[in-house]
């Protein structure tokens, strides 16, 4: 015979309390007394009871679990970036959950639409493009949002991240000080890794540098998109003196190519990567990248959150900038 469900009524008896303060307890335990929570945690534990989480189950009407989507899990940068956000949150007493695009903007406004419809909490975006319902959407549910892995004048809500532009920028300028003067760029097609080229760009036309030869593969990249992404750069221009991959692992693929075809890096060709991976610094030679603190990145976002969601008071400012940095190795 199938076992009967455990219902709050039946925690209700063991614990000897009433049902609404069973409710309290598995929405706002602070609020109940020492004592009295106990009572309940230990009757929901022995029995095994497992909470309706829907809105309007529970007394605060909380639904105690955060949405995050990212384009996908495949890259270590933004599971770093998750692991992060959900160690910050499960200690303020919330619960993570995913979801992944893969870069598809209508994807993800599906995905807010899910997510809102099980009446999260709070919601944790990947970048600052977005269709026009997603932004309409979040702001009209009235709960905390974060976009990650950008920057934006204008956010949803918040936003914590770097600037794509300035880091874009700042390998131009290594580049150049090193001497290079013919420039590529291999990258995902995908907004951050746009802005990327965007401030390589910018930086080397101000100094006066010519065309920059770029090569685009659909996202998620692999070491193969970068092996062959360098050889289509070489077969337009074989003159190459630098690179910039706009992940670390396009930049790997380069590498790899490089030492097939006998190119010895950096002498003859530099090589920059993005996001500093524990590879990056283990490969032959070691790849000089952009170092993203991406963990960081997620346990700044939940700390806002939970910020937000406990209703302390005070303002939380829109805009939190991590910012970069340059980790220098061998290959540039």
């Amino acid at each position: 015979m199938k076992p009967a469900k455990v219902l709050m009524s039946d925690v209700a008896k063991a614990a000897g309390v009433a049902r609404v303060t069973v409710s309290r307890v598995l929405s706002d335990p602070d609020s109940v007394a020492p004592a009295t929570r106990a009572a309940v945690q230990e009757a929901v534990a022995r029995l095994g009871y497992v909470p309706n989480l829907n809105a309007g189950t529970l007394a605060s009407s909380r639904s105690r679990i955060v949405g995050a989507i990212v384009p996908t899990l495949s890259n270590a940068w933004f599971a770093d970036t998750m692991d992060g956000l959900s160690k910050v949150l499960g200690a303020a007493g919330y619960q993570l959950l995913l979801g992944q695009t893969g870069y598809d903007a209508d994807a993800e406004e599906k995905l807010v639409d899910a997510f809102l419809g099980r009446r999260v909490d709070a919601m944790v975006l990947t970048g600052t493009a977005h269709t026009a319902g997603v932004r309409l959407k979040l702001q009209n549910a009235g709960i905390p949002a974060v976009e990650c892995w950008d920057l934006c004048d204008d956010p949803i809500d918040m936003v914590v991240g770097f600037s794509n532009e300035a880091a874009g920028e700042a390998v131009a300028a290594h580049l150049l000080a090193r001497g290079r003067r013919r420039f590529g760029f291999l990258g995902a097609d995908e907004d951050r890794a746009r802005k990327r080229l965007q401030g390589y760009r910018a930086a080397i036309a101000r100094a006066g540098g010519g065309e920059v030869v770029t090569h685009s593969a659909a996202p998620p990249t692999s070491i193969d998109d970068g092996a062959a992404g360098l050889a289509k750069l070489l077969a337009v221009e074989p003159r190459l003196q630098a690179v910039f991959c706009s992940n670390d692992t396009l930049a790997l693929g380069a590498l790899l190519e490089c030492r097939r075809r006998g190119l010895a890096v950096p002498e003859h060709l530099s090589l920059v990567g993005f996001s500093d991976l524990p590879v990056a610094a283990a490969c032959v030679p070691p790849l000089t990248t952009v170092r993203i603190a991406s963990r960081e990145l997620g346990e700044r976002a939940g700390l806002l959150l939970a910020r937000r969601l406990s209703r302390e008071p005070g303002e939380v400012p829109r805009i939190h900038d991590i910012g970069f940095s340059l980790a220098l190795r061998e290959s540039a």
